[in-house]
């Protein structure tokens, strides 16, 4: 259960929120985040976090529906207060800049510099328009009064999520247990068809009413697909064709023709000629079909039915792993599973087992036993090399060419070894770190500003002896302890200075600072680097600060007059 009450609510996302973020807009990455599934970085470039954008607080391409998601979010600080028609008449206000491609270019160019306007022009709005369906949707805290529900039956375009379906569709990260009630099954009057493999193990196809597959306990908040590779993907096309079909009663005897059906694993399993029981049960395959069926189950009738195969297994046994993912075969695989088994990936591996088999564990394949040591993913290790080796930070955000058409580019080099990675670990985690010294939080928690400074360094290394070392030896300062924790004090005190530089550049950037679009900008990230690694250069030759060499000899010659144990 979460806490959706003003102040607890802010305890669900305390590394949203800003000096100049809204709580409001806090509070909606964490939704993006919790319930349409989108990493950090997605989740803040959909959110508009500055004054000025007309009421709009985030946009979101849903490529999968066909519409484009305009959201407006409220933190109530008031128990018990609600969402009346006003705000909802305001929002549908705000939706009608979304009316046509005229009013929406309109929109664009009278916001100024407000992020709504770089947010249209980053999606592609003006193009999509003509495409896409617009649906507003009202997020908050609190909940909907009769006014409200009343203005929405006349406004089907806004959709209302309030703290109930927050609750109720709230999947926990923490590991969830089978559903255990036993349910029956009324087949009377219907064959059924029964598979024995062993004692332990069987299977039973049966026409099933759907009235009674929507009862089933877990289907609100997901936990009963725990095991499916999926949840509900919303409004897709395959989706609006199942609810067409609920809602055509002359469809319904005729659903099991044309659906593949539905899969459940439950612990036990007992059938009569009238009646099949299940206990400890989860939907393994169906997720989008059970979950249109619950969302449209006033449509119902006695005709419908769903075939569906009970098998009898446990849920936690390989078994019930193997027919999870056999019956799931259907899904996307990722570039990065293609590259799973690629030469280089492996050898890479095999490299960090040699050398780092103690310490880190290079993962190629998700899912992977790491050993309980510090993972580095091949993914992360990409933008590192995007950022550190090939000098485009601005470019991290394209995660997907890490696997794609810059795969060979970024591992296909002898350099790139195990060693090499770790450096670039061992700079980013520093990095992390060194961020809590940026005054902009909202470009020190962003996640591409990591790979603008280790680019920042990587040019600060050219420049010095032992940087050069490094970047040509890294093994030097990774598989040697002391040369390690020597460089890593080095790098500490060489943040604290680009933090400071940062800090002064950032100044005077305005309080509408496009701190996303500039992370992307290859002119602007190289103008800031090269003007802060000038800076640098400068005081290191009239002898203001010390350099990265200097600061590395006298770390190490620390340690070794340190007496050992102290």
């Amino acid at each position: 259960m979460i806490d959706l009450i003003f102040p607890a609510i802010l305890d669900l996302f305390p590394q949203h929120l800003a000096p100049k973020r809204t709580e409001s807009a806090s509070f909606l990455i964490w939704y993006f985040e919790n319930y349409l599934r989108l990493d950090t970085l997605q989740a803040i470039d959909c959110v508009c976090d500055q004054n000025g954008d007309r009421g709009i607080d985030g946009i979101y391409v849903n490529e999968d529906a066909n519409s484009i998601e305009v959201y407006q979010s409220k933190i109530s600080q008031k128990t018990g207060s609600t969402i009346g028609d006003k705000a909802l008449r305001e929002f549908a206000g705000t939706l009608s800049q979304f009316d046509s491609v005229e009013n929406l270019g309109n929109l664009a160019n009278t916001v100024g510099e407000a992020e709504v306007a770089r947010l249209i022009e980053r999606l592609n709005l003006l193009r999509r328009l003509a495409e896409f369906e617009v649906r507003g949707i009202f997020l908050s805290n609190a909940e909907i009064d009769a006014n409200g529900e009343g203005f929405l039956k006349s406004c089907p375009q806004i959709r209302f999520i309030g703290p109930a379906e927050l609750q109720s569709t709230y999947v926990s990260a923490e590991r969830v247990v089978p559903i255990g009630r036993r349910v029956e099954f009324d087949v009377s009057g219907f064959e059924t068809s029964k598979y024995i493999v062993d004692k332990d193990h069987e299977a039973i196809v049966a026409p099933i009413k759907a009235s009674e597959l929507v009862a089933l306990d877990g289907i609100s908040n997901q936990a009963i697909f725990y095991f499916n590779v999926r949840g509900p993907l919303g409004r897709t096309q395959v989706n609006k064709d199942i609810a067409a079909s609920i809602n055509d009663p002359s469809r319904h005897k005729l659903f099991p023709l044309f659906h593949n059906g539905i899969t459940i694993i439950a612990k036990k399993l007992d059938s009569t000629a009238d009646a099949i029981g299940i206990e400890d049960y989860f939907v393994v395959n169906g997720c989008q079909s059970l979950t249109a069926l619950y969302n449209n189950r006033t449509k119902t009738t006695g005709e419908l039915r769903i075939l569906t195969k009970i098998i009898k297994a446990s849920p936690a046994s390989e078994l019930a792993e193997m027919i999870t993912r056999f019956s799931n075969n259907q899904n996307g695989i990722k570039a990065r599973d293609f590259k799973s088994n690629n030469q280089i990936q492996i050898r890479l591996q095999n490299e960090f087992m040699m050398h780092y088999g103690k310490e880190f564990f290079y993962e190629i394949k998700r899912g992977e036993d790491n050993g309980g040591l510090e993972v580095i993913s091949n993914e992360t290790a990409g933008l590192y090399l995007m950022a550190f080796d090939l000098k485009q930070p601005w470019g991290t955000h394209r995660k997907y060419q890490v696997f794609e058409d810059r795969h060979s580019d970024l591992f296909g080099r002898p350099s790139v070894n195990a060693h090499r990675i770790v450096l670039c670990h061992l700079l980013a985690n520093q990095i992390i770190n060194a961020t809590a010294n940026l005054e902009n939080l909202l470009f020190a928690r962003y996640v591409l500003t990591k790979y603008l400074i280790l680019y920042i360094l990587r040019l600060i290394f050219e420049t010095d002896e032992i940087g050069q070392q490094a970047i040509q030896y890294p093994n030097q300062f990774t598989d040697n302890i002391a040369n390690r924790y020597a460089l890593i004090l080095a790098i500490d005190t060489l943040l604290n200075e680009i933090s400071t530089d940062l800090n002064a550049e950032l100044k005077d950037a305005g309080e509408d600072f496009d701190y996303r679009g500039k992370l992307r900008e290859e002119t602007w990230c190289k103008k800031l680097s090269n003007d802060i690694v000038g800076t640098h250069q400068k005081l290191v030759s009239r002898g203001r600060i010390d350099s990265l060499s200097v600061m590395f000899k006298q770390a190490l010659d620390a340690q070794k007059s340190t007496p050992a144990g102290t």
